[in-house]
């Protein structure tokens, strides 16, 4: 238990059902859709797609999803691939001839088609218990409406705003500025996108004049992306991969999706006596970074479309992980992170829903970098994700560019299985941050007994492309050790990522819900 003289906050505890997520009027939202009646997926999408104008700089109906499920009666989880593709017109050869070396971050180049609303449509029929429209009812009142904008939220949009360019600078801008906090954001324009979905289902946005403003606006920003791409987008039903640590399963959601990075990480974990260590001192921040390194630098090589994932059973081997931590210098760092092959970003949502009867969704919605590509469509403001920055440019590469094929995604779900049994679905935020999120969540929970709302809030450290990023929860004697060891350590200008979790605790459920967001979880 924390001490209570100190600043913090409890989990909650509840009994008949939990949303955490990142912003409070999404965890409201998802759990009034629990209360009248609906179950867990209708309530993770009702507060997603409300999450989309809370947050918008995070997320939004031109992005992305990946969802794990657990369906109510079941310990099985199904994991369910919202991530859109590459139009047929994306071809690396082309672009490496134009001299570019990397995907260019902000560029038409880097937009794909949007895939989370063809999946929330998927997993509201084939899971959900309300009605299509009733799920988007939420979103179109506050779409009209408009949401203050909250703190967090201020402080990545002025971050965030210098990437707007034409409608998205209209639609995502007050006067060319950023909102302060408390100026109320509204999106009437996406307002109206979600009365066509909740009219005319998946068509309302794939397909009429919703696509079509869509399309044009791309192709006038000189994409190569036609209505025919955008209509074969579609979702797939997929297993999770998962792997043990003290005797808790770490359930992540395959490739393309980075989460096997993860399991790998725990894996090179295992063969360091954790436990025995401060959890907030430099020799358990040490090993964690060079093994972060080592799964990066993995999870570069052999993750991409699931069609061109050919190694995952070599990165998730025993063998595999046991060469990687011998190569591990419990005194000395590593030159430097290995080169990432996919540009490094921090933004996204995650929220997790769990239900009377214990139907458990670990679902994130993602459009990539702050504001995605920085473009947007002309008349209804929908904001492209730039999730083709995921792609390399290397020839030959798994992850190579190419039209109708998936990038490397950043953006993974998490679920937690003891003895059978799901016990936490969860998730960390923040981009390339993800897995080692991941792996100190559970080694948070496991080596050092630490409740969820603990392990969310124990200080983080990540060895980034700019050096070894320490939050400032950490001591100066810490950040001292790792600079002797050979780190360059950083103090990041925004903290590292995000967190949310639900324990499923017999007839209890207990949520956390990260205080570096403006999120909370709620039960009732």
């Amino acid at each position: 238990m924390r001490d209570l003289h100190l600043p913090g906050r409890s989990a909650v505890y509840a009994r008949n059902g939990i949303c955490a997520t990142s912003h409070p009027i999404a965890a409201e939202v998802a759990v009034e859709v629990l209360k009248s009646g609906g179950n867990a997926a209708d309530a993770a999408i009702a507060g997603a797609l409300v999450l989309g104008i809370a947050e918008p700089q995070m997320t939004g109906i031109g992005g992305d999803c990946f969802v794990l499920v657990k369906p109510a009666g079941s310990e099985d989880v199904i994991a369910l691939n919202g991530s859109g593709r590459a139009p047929q017109g994306l071809n690396a050869a082309e672009l490496r001839a134009r001299g570019l070396t990397a995907i260019p971050i902000q560029g038409i180049e880097a937009v794909t088609l949007p895939g989370a609303i063809d999946a929330f449509c998927r997993l509201n029929a084939d899971y959900g218990v309300k009605a299509l429209a009733e799920v988007l009812a939420p979103a179109i009142r506050y779409a009209e409406e408009g949401i203050p904008v909250a703190p967090r939220v201020a402080f990545d949009w002025a971050d965030d705003l210098p990437c707007l360019k034409g409608a998205a600078r209209e639609f995502y801008s007050f006067g060319g500025k950023a909102p302060a906090v408390g100026q109320v954001f509204r999106a009437p324009g996406q307002a109206e996108v979600f009365r066509r979905i909740a009219k005319e289902g998946r068509a309302g946005f794939y397909e009429g004049e919703v696509a079509e403003d869509m399309i044009a606006s791309l192709q006038a920003l000189g994409g190569s992306h036609t209505r025919d791409d955008l209509a074969r987008t579609t979702c797939d039903y997929t297993r999770p991969v998962g792997g043990d640590y003290q005797g808790t399963e770490l359930l992540e959601h395959p490739p393309n999706g980075q989460g096997a990075t993860a399991i790998l990480m725990l894996n090179i974990l295992k063969h360091f006596d954790l436990a025995a260590m401060n959890p907030f001192g430099s020799e358990r921040a040490h090993i964690e970074a060079e093994a972060a390194k080592l799964a990066y630098d993995a999870r570069n090589r052999f993750i991409a479309d699931p069609a061109f994932t050919t190694r995952l059973d070599h990165m998730l081997a025993p063998e595999t992980a046991a060469k990687l931590a011998a190569l591990i210098d419990p005194k000395r760092a590593m030159p430097a992170a290995a080169p990432l092959t996919e540009a490094v970003h921090r933004d996204t949502i995650y929220i997790t829903v769990v239900d009377r009867d214990r139907m458990a969704v670990s679902l994130i919605y993602s459009v990539f970098w702050g504001f995605g590509s920085g473009l947007a469509s002309s008349k209804f403001g929908i904001n492209f994700q730039n999730r083709g920055a995921g792609f390399t440019l290397a020839e030959g590469h798994p992850n190579e560019a190419a039209g109708g094929k998936r990038p490397m995604h950043t953006i993974i779900p998490g679920m937690l299985r003891q003895n059978g049994r799901v016990t936490m679905p969860f998730g960390v935020m923040g981009g390339a941050y993800q897995p080692c999120g991941h792996a100190r969540f559970v080694t948070n929970l496991t080596d050092y007994g630490m409740d969820l709302q603990e392990a969310i809030d124990a200080p983080r450290c990540f060895p980034g492309p700019e050096g070894m990023e320490v939050e400032r929860g950490y001591s100066d004697r810490v950040r001292a050790e790792l600079a002797a060891m050979g780190h360059k350590v950083v103090i990041p200008a925004t903290p590292l990522g995000g967190a949310q979790a639900i324990r499923i605790d017999g007839e209890v459920l207990v949520g956390g819900s990260d205080p570096r967001k403006d999120g909370c979880a709620l039960g009732y």
